[in-house]
Order: structure tokens, then C-alpha cells, then sequence
């Protein structure tokens, strides 16, 4: 990198720290960590639209402003291996027929270790054919990558060449971990960055003991890595293919004091205060747990108000947030009974005006 592009990533990086400290400023939070993003090949994700133009074929994107296209052959945000992807498979796509009729969209998901899904979103239903020259681009592009999984969608259809997710392994702290990524299911696009957020989690329960709890825990993300501290982790999440990929992760990385419930986070409100039973809460006493401490990461509209007052009862709470306005609003509530002790922002998104933020609260005396 430059020392100009060094420049501007520095420029923006210090807007957001500004920002963010700004919405943090009445909560007499401490001064932020900063935790910077490599400026370019950060995302472990990406998507396109297709063109056509004749028998041509191009990746393209739009202008948020003017909604006008553009046509992208490169993609420096994205991870090498998606852009190495992109021409590659270009190239395979557009002479076969099969391969190339009405297809309207490509996603592409991708491992540190340049291990790739590749999903191919179409117009028109799959055949034969095109299982046939699926399976012949996956094994040309496997001359280029450790694994590539190719998936064709349709409407009502999902054909699966070999696997819909990739194995991630996540450098914490001179440990791996082992995640399973499944396609069109939420994981952290920013892998470098998220070992950060995952490091950064740790250091902050490093003087905490007891059990936690974890709301909207996804795979298992903090959940895994935070059991190596923790007696006991309960992880709560909606999604079912988040929770099947959790159990796999769980299995994977050997550990056997964390369980995973796949429970809105309102509806586990509703159990720790008694007011529901869910059968999918069965074999597990939550009240023999000693939760001390929560962790939550949720959607970009933060907590509702119920779960706000909820994790309020827990003497810790670390709060990973991928909207500052909706934290800053949580707060204003968790505030009355808790201090930020720790502050943070991870850069997952550079040159976006999206920021990602960590607090660590703890319950005044």
C-alpha cells in the first residue's frame, strides 16, 4: 500500500473513531481500542448480478446514488481467492450453454485457507445438463483452489455440488478454531478482523469467572472460543442452519460445556423469567447455571426492550454491535444499572460509513 492509500484509509478509519466516540461520550465509555482492517481483499463474501450482453457475460453492481451499473471484473474489497474466482469461472461460464442460460446472479463465499462456495443463481429450472457442467467447472477450478463447491438455485430448487459451506479456521490467540460457513447464512464477512473482535471478547472476561450466556450466538462465532474460559456457555439462536452448524462446530472443536438453543432471544426472555416453557429447552435446568455474564450481538435494530431488562440481571454484559446508533439507544437504558468498562471498534467494513463496535459493561456498586 501506498503511503497516499495509506493516507485515506487512515482519514477514515479516524472519522469513525470520531463518530463512535461521539455516541459513546455520555456514557463516560473509556477510550476506544481500535482494531484496523487491511484497506483491501478483507471480504470473505461477495455477490454479484450477471449481464448479458449477446453471448457475452460480465459481473456487475450498482451505484447506491444513481442505481446506474457498472460492470466489475475485479473486486478489490473481496479476498484474493474470490477475485482469482471471478475471471476463472467467467471464463468456464460463458462458451457453455448450460452454465450460462438465464443466469442472473453469482455469490461467492470463501475460508482463509481459499477454499470456496460458489452458488449460481438462475432464471430457469436445472437439469441434467447442468448438474453434468457443474460438475466439470468444479473440477477445472479445483486446479486452481484447495475446494470449490458449486450450488445452482432456482426457484423451488437448490442442486448442491459436493457441499453448501466451506470449513473456516480461525487464528485466536495461537489457537484454531473450526467453523463450519454455510452459504446464504450470516457469518462474519471480515475473517482478520473478526479474530480481533473474537480476541478482544476474551480479553475482556480474562478477570471473570462463572457461566455465560450468549444471545443471537449464530454458529458459535464467540461461543466456542469463550468456552475455553467460561464453566459453562448456553447460546441462543433462531436460525436453524446456524444452530445445525454450531453443533457441528461444537463436535469439531471438541468441547462439551456449551449448548446451543434455538430460541429467539424474546422467546429465552420469556423462559428465564418463567412465563413459557419450550420443548426445546428439554434436559436443560437454566436455573442451575450461574450465569454471570451475557454476551449479545444482535441485528442491526439492537435489543427490545424486554431482553434490554433482561440482561440487566447479569453482573457482566459484552455487547458486540453492528449499528452504534441502536447501541447508543440500548444504552441509555443498561446505563442505569451498568458502567462501560471497555470500549471498541472494528473496522470490518473500510471505506464504508458501517462500523462495528464492542462494549463491556459492568454492574455499578
Amino acid at each position: 500500500m501506498t503511503a497516499t492509500e495509506q493516507q485515506r484509509y487512515q482519514a477514515q478509519l479516524d472519522e469513525k473513531v470520531e463518530r463512535l466516540t461521539a455516541l459513546l461520550s455520555p456514557f463516560n465509555a473509556p477510550d476506544l481500542s481500535v482494531f484496523p482492517s487491511q484497506p483491501t481483499h478483507y471480504r470473505m463474501r461477495a455477490e454479484f448480478r450477471v449481464w448479458h450482453e449477446g453471448d457475452d457475460l460480465f459481473h456487475i453492481m450498482f451505484n447506491q446514488e444513481t442505481k446506474e451499473k457498472y460492470r466489475v471484473d475485479s473486486f478489490p474489497p473481496a479476498c484474493k481467492a474470490i477475485n482469482h474466482a471471478m475471471g476463472l469461472l467467467l471464463e468456464e461460464v460463458r462458451p457453455n450453454e448450460a452454465l450460462r442460460k438465464k443466469l442472473f446472479q453469482i455469490d461467492y463465499l470463501s475460508a482463509l485457507s481459499g477454499e470456496l462456495v460458489i452458488s449460481l443463481l438462475y432464471h430457469r429450472q436445472l437439469d441434467e445438463k447442468w448438474e453434468e457442467a457443474a460438475r466439470e467447472l468444479k473440477a477445472t477450478l479445483e486446479n486452481h483452489f484447495p475446494k470449490v463447491n458449486i450450488i445452482g438455485r432456482a426457484r423451488k430448487q437448490k442442486l448442491i455440488i459436493d457441499n453448501d459451506f466451506v470449513i473456516e479456521r480461525l487464528p485466536v490467540n495461537g489457537k484454531e478454531f473450526i467453523f463450519k460457513h454455510i452459504e446464504n447464512s450470516f457469518t462474519q464477512p471480515n475473517a482478520e478482523v473478526n479474530c480481533s473482535m473474537i480476541e478482544w471478547a476474551l480479553d475482556c472476561v480474562k478477570p471473570l469467572s462463572g457461566d455465560l450466556l450468549e444471545m443471537y450466538c449464530g454458529a458459535g462465532n464467540f461461543s466456542l472460543p469463550l468456552a475455553l474460559h467460561f464453566d459453562n456457555v448456553v447460546g441462543t439462536e433462531i436460525a436453524k442452519p446456524s444452530v445445525q452448524a454450531a453443533q457441528f462446530n461444537i463436535e469439531q472443536n471438541q468441547l462439551n460445556n456449551v449448548k446451543i438453543v434455538r430460541l429467539a432471544a424474546e422467546e429465552f426472555t420469556q423462559a428465564m423469567k418463567g412465563e413459557r416453557t419450550f420443548s426445546r429447552l428439554e434436559g436443560i435446568d437454566l436455573s442451575a447455571y450461574n450465569f454471570t455474564t451475557v454476551l449479545v450481538d444482535p441485528p442491526r435494530a439492537g435489543l427490545d426492550e424486554d431482553s434490554l431488562r433482561m440482561i440487566q440481571d447479569y453482573d457482566n454484559i459484552v455487547y458486540i454491535s453492528c449499528n452504534p446508533e441502536t447501541l447508543a439507544q440500548n444504552l441509555e437504558l443498561l446505563s442505569e444499572t451498568h458502567n462501560v468498562a471497555q470500549s471498541a471498534l472494528f473496522d470490518q467494513f473500510p471505506f464504508t460509513h458501517h462500523i462495528e463496535a464492542g462494549v463491556l459493561l459492568t454492574r455499578k456498586s
